[in-house]
């Protein structure tokens, strides 16, 4: 390939303005067109095109040549991380607006750490014969239906299915129990409406006092990411302990009220 071509924006459509860490970077950071496609695992036709959408910079020149910097490898990520999520282009222009041109190649990474999936869980895909060698059984139509309604398992194109192992033994079980499927997704959209409520609340803590207190402090970008992923495992135990515990309470207090009804 030409090394002209690695300009990055051709005809009449502007390109996007270097940004500012993109001319403090090392020699040794400089990443060729090949190399940053191997690295953000993209290909040369998406590059040019996120570039010439303004989504990431430039490449900088060096005499007719065009290298890339770990700012375009964050911004690249962040903008793939962002796809993952079914971000629309449109969606992913307005989030990347909203980020600050000097922004570190660290504080873009924060950026990915809060999009990351908070799952304890790992989901495999599998085939609709690898599915049923794993559960034992060939699965009918309605047990995927229950399966799919208690998050276990979920369609991930023709003859894939997307599937949390760790729970699969659980789910067959309740097939085998005549769990019925209409209490599952019932209790899916309550589990759905709360978790979204729980979500947003925590988000907005995070958002008013644990960020600002941080970046008060001067805390690197690291420190922050390190602060999100350990708070990760602790915020669902304590989701899970405080369930089991309004539970607990709650079938005591029937179990009460009952009580004082049969004494009348």
């Amino acid at each position: 390939m030409g090394t002209t071509s690695d300009a990055g924006a051709t005809g009449s459509t502007p390109s996007p303005a270097p940004s500012p860490g993109s001319a403090e970077a090392k020699p040794e950071e400089l990443l060729t067109l090949e190399e940053l496609t191997t690295r953000v695992g993209m290909s040369v036709r998406n590059v040019r095109f996120y570039t010439s959408k303004g989504l990431v910079p430039p490449p900088i020149r060096r005499g007719r040549s065009g290298f890339y910097t770990p700012d375009h490898v964050s911004r690249l990520e962040l903008v793939r991380e962002l796809q993952s999520h079914g971000f629309t282009l449109s969606a992913i222009e307005k989030y990347l607006a909203a980020v600050p041109e000097d922004a570190t190649p660290e504080q873009i990474a924060l950026h990915r750490t809060m999009l990351a999936p908070w799952q304890a869980e790992a989901v495999v895909e599998l085939t609709t014969e690898e599915l049923a060698a794993r559960a034992g059984r060939t699965l009918t139509p309605d047990d995927l239906q229950l399966l799919g309604a208690l998050g276990i398992v979920h369609g991930a194109g023709e003859d894939r299915w997307a599937v949390t192992p760790t729970q699969l033994a659980v789910g067959v079980g309740l097939i085998d129990l005549g769990f019925p499927t209409e209490t599952a997704v019932a209790a899916a959209e309550v589990y759905a409406r709360h978790g979204r409520e729980v979500a947003e609340e925590l988000n907005e803590l995070f958002r008013t006092q644990v960020w600002p207190a941080y970046k008060e402090a001067g805390a690197s970008a690291e420190t922050i990411r390190e602060v999100v992923e350990r708070i990760k495992p602790l915020s669902i135990a304590s989701l899970v302990s405080a369930y089991e515990q309004a539970m607990d309470e709650t079938r005591r207090e029937r179990i009460r009220a009952r009580a004082e009804r049969g004494s009348k």
